[in-house]
């Protein structure tokens, strides 16, 4: 578990920012649920065999006896959530939530035990549209941000419940006959999860993975059409993708729409965004039968794409850094600087604290980051004036009389936000 230092804190800032314009923008509402929940939920919706159910998950019994689990991701969490309180009945939801999420596995790049996911999920909607639309969003995201070009689609189709049940007994007959050749994990996985083997990353199985059955052989007829037609409003999009036969996801409740967008600058961690439909798994957690269909995006990992200079720091930085040098300007400067915030909206003011000469203060003023320094020293007291000294151009010092610095303030903030 790691510390997100101030200076990483404006590449945080600026894509938390930039997603929830987006999401706004597309009519998605936020949702908060808690970070602890019932053990039971996550067993039932995540797959007792899956990697985070059999080896991930902080667990653990509280005063009651009860076992709870901090959340390894948000899906079920917000099923559960949207149940209880009777969002799906009738109606159609689009959700998002955003925050840390656990998993205790082996930490390396961009992966961490407690790590920052946003999800998005959409219930009520069972068309092809709506698996365009979150994908479209993504790839909007990913323009606006500058990665539209780290990153790559990918597409499958798991097809419905009965088609995966009749592939996955073709794909057990396969990897018996080749038994010999897979790995620990996967024999364990053979007669558990068998489509999990199909996305192994162990290089020594992947020309044994490539001659595998293809589970879009085997889709049944509407899912195939389910999937054409999300195929034909991404290319009238513009979207391009890669069809992965052996993307499979490694939650039990997916079926029909699968997608990741990866990359390779991440090493093995090349995943940023994944997701796709879910249809029964607000049913299988006690509710109606209801589509839905989601992603989440691993914020650790799209803040670690993004190169130098992409952020627009001066956003998060003080807009002014006000020097106050000498025993009268103390007070009347920090007064100043109460009366600038009341009157200039949006204006980020740092002010000097714990003295210092004038020289060092403008050394502070200067690592702030802030373009302006605003002078009260002894001698603007009596005239009732500022300086304001340019700390990023080269610009003559001015003074301004103080009934003319909040409009200069005013016109100087609105130019910069």
């Amino acid at each position: 578990m790691n510390d997100i230092l101030p200076e990483q804190t404006p590449t945080w800032q600026f894509v938390e920012e930039t997603l929830r314009t987006l999401l706004a923008s597309y009519g998605y509402s936020e949702m908060r649920m808690p970070l602890l929940e019932k053990t039971e939920l996550f067993k039932r919706s995540i797959g007792e065999v899956t990697d985070i159910v059999e080896k991930e998950m902080y667990t653990f019994e509280d005063r009651n006896g009860d076992s709870l689990t901090l959340r390894p991701e948000g899906t079920a969490g917000c099923v559960r959530a949207a149940i209880e309180n009777g969002l799906l009945h009738n109606q159609t939801q689009k959700l998002w939530y955003l925050g840390p999420m656990f998993r205790h596995e082996r930490p390396q790049k961009g992966r961490y035990r407690q790590f920052h996911q946003l999800g998005v999920e959409v219930f009520g909607l069972e068309g092809p549209d709506v698996d365009a639309e979150l994908i479209l969003m993504s790839a909007r995201l990913w323009r606006l941000i500058g990665l539209e070009d780290a990153v790559t689609l990918q597409l499958n189709s798991l097809g419905s419940s009965y088609a995966r049940a009749m592939y996955r007994e073709k794909l057990v007959h396969y990897f018996q006959q080749h038994h010999d050749q897979l790995d620990e994990d996967s024999q364990r996985r053979l007669h558990t999860n068998p489509l999990r083997i199909l996305d192994s990353k162990n290089p020594a199985l992947a020309e044994l993975i490539a001659a595998a059955p293809k589970l879009t052989e085997h889709l049944d007829e509407e899912s195939r059409n389910h999937f054409k037609e999300l195929c034909s409003q991404l290319d009238a999009a513009g979207v391009r993708y890669q069809i992965n036969p052996c993307l499979v996801r490694g939650l039990d409740y997916y079926g029909r729409t699968v997608f990741e967008w990866v990359t390779d600058k991440l090493g093995a961690q090349g995943t940023v965004c994944a997701g796709g439909r879910f249809d029964g798994l607000v049913e299988q957690l006690g509710g109606k039968a209801t589509p839905a269909v989601g992603f989440a995006i691993g914020l650790e990992r799209l803040t670690a794409l993004l190169d130098e200079g992409v952020v627009p720091l001066e956003r998060y930085r003080p807009h002014a850094y006000v020097v106050r040098a000498g025993d009268t300007a103390q007070q009347h400067a920090a007064l100043l600087a109460e009366r600038l915030r009341d009157e200039v909206p949006g204006l980020r003011l740092q002010l000097n604290h714990g003295g210092g000469s004038f020289k060092n203060q403008l050394k502070r003023a200067d690592k702030s980051g802030a373009p302006l320094a605003l002078i009260m020293g002894e001698e603007e007291v009596i005239n009732g004036t500022v300086g304001i000294k340019a700390l990023r151009e080269q610009a003559e010092q001015q003074t301004l009389p103080l009934d003319q610095i909040v409009p200069f303030l005013q016109s100087y903030v609105a130019g910069r936000n």
